[in-house]
């Protein structure tokens, strides 16, 4: 058999594949991250006092900084998924960048926290529903990533996964964010952290052996 007709032959039931488009993708992304947030908030999960906090420097750096994390890692998980993409530079340029919000977050804690003592900034009981919470809403926007992950060609799928969960574990984190009412900066550090961590480890485990890739 010829090679024309060996290519024939394996190509004769192939169907055209849509290519992808990023800005699709990432409004997908958006969209669902805003549906949420909306079923979220009109479930009455918004902190009681928003409306006395709402000027309040912190809870606009948490908002803002976690807005910021979530759009940036959605971008760099998306991006990677590209043939030709380096993913461990967009992974290390998250974390870079959630590096730079704690710093941030450090010019606005509120006064007075610090009189508190350790375990009480801490408070463990809260902290882990706070970190249980945020790895529950950050479930929808994982598996849409890994769909969209699915669908493309990343030629590094563990640290593509990786990418993932760290934006998925950002987006749970802000929507989270509206609901959460402590103001400390150690308490959302830690807690927040734990989430968004245990998002990516779920991830980077759970996505190339549920979409084979």
């Amino acid at each position: 058999m010829s090679n024309e007709s060996l290519i024939a032959e394996l190509s004769s039931g192939l169907a055209p594949v849509q290519r992808r488009n990023m800005l699709r993708e990432g409004g997908l992304v958006i969209a669902l991250g805003a549906v949420e947030l909306a079923l979220f908030l009109g479930l009455g999960m918004m902190r009681p006092d928003m409306h006395h906090m709402g000027g309040s420097p912190f809870l606009l750096w948490r908002i803002g900084s976690l807005g910021l994390l979530a759009m940036a890692a959605c971008v760099l998980a998306i991006r990677s998924y590209s043939p030709t993409a380096q993913p461990r530079r967009g992974v290390i340029l998250a974390c870079a960048l959630a590096v730079a919000a704690i710093a941030a977050g450090a010019l606005v804690a509120p006064e007075g926290v610090s009189d508190r003592t350790l375990l009480e900034r801490i408070a463990p009981a809260s902290g882990m529903l706070c970190a249980a919470s945020i790895f529950v809403l950050a479930l929808p926007i994982m598996a849409l990533l890994g769909a969209l992950m699915r669908r493309a060609a990343p030629t590094q799928p563990r640290l593509s996964a990786l990418a993932s969960g760290i934006a998925a574990g950002t987006c749970g984190a802000f929507v989270f964010a509206f609901c959460c009412p402590f103001n400390d900066l150690l308490y959302v550090v830690i807690w927040y952290s734990v989430g968004c961590a245990a998002v990516a480890v779920a991830a980077r485990w759970c996505l190339p052996r549920r979409f084979r890739l």
